[in-house]
């Protein structure tokens, strides 16, 4: 018995042993794993994905149906970062949610566009066509300005974040009508033209080239659109997550997503530091409600 009970104690130490060499590993492992999320997970995704997986690290990648989940996600800590949004609609939701998210990285900006079935020219839309936009916010007051840059409608002020209530309608040559911005592709087939998100756009298979007209991208007043990662503000500085977010910048990767944007997106390399400058000015015009 004594015997048995001077081996025991070995074999139990034994068995502590590889049991915490085990949890160690585990814990290394999940150390160099990133859950991100996003709206439009495409192929240039899966380059992403795996040049992370080259540097040792593990992306976890969840793709959202729509715009208003990625955020909440973040903040609510089920996932670590997200990619979809560009600043101008992180400052809405940050003002809207009292939250605090922040932008780690920049990643790229695309034009925004107004496409149609039945029209091949601006010239060719008809007094009171009917144009889709997006109906949340950011986008909304987005699609607005490329209509009156277009020259097919007139807004009655000059704030930053205009709605469907501000154009001068007997200066204006259109009539918008807003829906989820995932309806702006479906309903091309009902109206007159639809002023789309390069997200749906590649859902839809439409050709980004095959816009009517499109905002400039390299404008300055475009910097509230350059898309970003983001994380919670208290993990803005965690290297792994930097990491990430430089490899969205790898040749590779960029490659991918030309193809998949038909070479429609413009990639942009901003430091946290002036992205979050950026974000300050659309927060507070946000929140004087101009």
């Amino acid at each position: 018995m004594k015997f048995n009970r001077v081996l025991a104690i070995p074999v139990l130490v034994a068995t502590a042993a590889l049991t915490l060499t085990a949890c160690g590993n585990d814990d290394k492992a999940s150390a160099n794993v990133v859950r991100i999320g996003t709206t439009d997970k495409d192929k240039a995704w899966d380059v992403f994905e795996q040049k992370a997986k080259e540097k040792g690290i593990t992306l976890k990648i969840t793709n959202f149906s729509d715009y208003k989940q990625p955020n909440l996600a973040v903040s609510q800590k089920q996932i670590d970062l997200n990619l979809f949004q560009h600043l101008q609609f992180l400052g809405a939701y940050n003002v809207a949610n009292n939250d605090t998210l922040t932008p780690i990285a920049a990643t790229y900006i695309v034009p925004l566009g107004l496409y149609s079935k039945k029209h091949k020219t601006l010239a060719d839309l008809p007094q009171g066509a009917e144009i889709a936009i997006p109906n949340d916010p950011t986008n909304q007051a987005r699609a607005l300005f490329v209509l009156q840059a277009a020259g097919l409608l007139k807004l009655s002020s000059d704030t930053r974040s205009p709605s469907p209530a501000d154009i001068d309608k007997g200066a204006s040559k259109v009539k918008v009508t807003p829906v989820d911005a995932a309806q702006t592709a479906l309903s091309l087939a009902s109206v007159d033209g639809s002023v789309i998100n390069n997200t749906f756009l590649d859902r839809s298979g439409i050709d980004p080239n095959s816009a009517l007209y499109k905002d400039d991208p390299k404008n300055p007043a475009a910097e509230p659109y350059i898309n970003v990662v983001v994380s919670r503000a208290e993990d803005k500085a965690n290297p792994l997550y930097k990491q990430v977010a430089d490899l969205w910048h790898d040749p590779e990767v960029q490659k991918a997503h030309t193809e998949v944007t038909k070479g429609t997106a413009v990639e942009v390399k901003r430091d946290g530091q002036q992205l979050e400058q950026i974000l300050a000015t659309v927060q507070q015009t946000v929140r004087a409600g101009k």
